[in-house]
């Protein structure tokens, strides 16, 4: 998929009311705004084509904390190439992607005795599962910008997994992406989420390390 990480960029902070990506040579900054995550550098590379130059000169260029790197890297590789000051996530991230065609189908069978609430607002599609008791079961949100969608902050609380919940999230989501046009969407998932994403046909495109700088002097 051409483009993939823009994508993810441009759907990402329109999901998170981040500030518009600013473009860099070697991919996007994109401020945040918040005191754990000022900002973030986004390297637009994948895999063997991440310039290890380039990630150090600009790691090296930050002096806030609170400043994040995304690199399409594996952590064991990113994590040689940072100085002093950065904490790096030891769990690979990844960039997965996935075709939306005749995604605008059945969403799946809500289990008994949870609901299912779906709402839209700023351009972002949320879904919310309430489970029996009225607390957070499964949640997920999307974020349609043109072609693509980015899927963000999907998540089942612990006692309500292994029931079929996100996969309900999903498919919610990716149609109401489709029905608003995207052919193709995005996201970044977590060790936990991979195998439930490729159940439902997303594929992994890149490995993702996330490191933060917390300041020199402490490791």
């Amino acid at each position: 998929m051409d483009g993939v990480v823009q994508a993810w960029v441009t759907g990402w902070v329109v999901s998170r009311g981040a500030a518009p990506p600013e473009r860099e040579p070697w991919g996007f900054t994109v401020d945040v705004g918040q005191l754990a995550q000022v900002s973030r550098h986004v390297f637009e590379a994948l895999g063997a084509d991440v310039d290890e130059r380039l990630v150090r000169k600009v790691a090296d260029g930050v002096t806030g904390a609170g400043v994040w790197l995304k690199v399409f890297q594996d952590p064991e590789v990113v994590r040689g190439w940072l100085g002093e000051g950065w904490w790096v996530d030891p769990e690979p991230g990844y960039l997965m992607t996935v075709p939306l065609a005749g995604a605008a189908g059945g969403d799946g069978h809500t289990p008994d005795g949870y609901r299912k609430r779906v709402w839209s607002a700023g351009g972002v599609t949320r879904v919310l599962l309430a489970a029996p008791d009225g607390s957070l079961a499964a949640r997920g949100q999307t974020a349609p910008t043109g072609a693509t969608a980015v899927f963000d902050q999907i998540e089942t609380a612990p006692a309500h997994r292994r029931r079929g919940l996100g996969s309900v999230v999903m498919r919610t989501l990716q149609g109401a992406a489709a029905a608003a046009g995207a052919r193709a969407g995005v996201l970044a998932g977590t060790p936990a989420g991979r195998a439930l994403y490729e159940s439902l046909g997303w594929h992994v495109q890149a490995p993702l390390t996330s490191a933060k700088f917390v300041g020199r002097g402490t490791g």
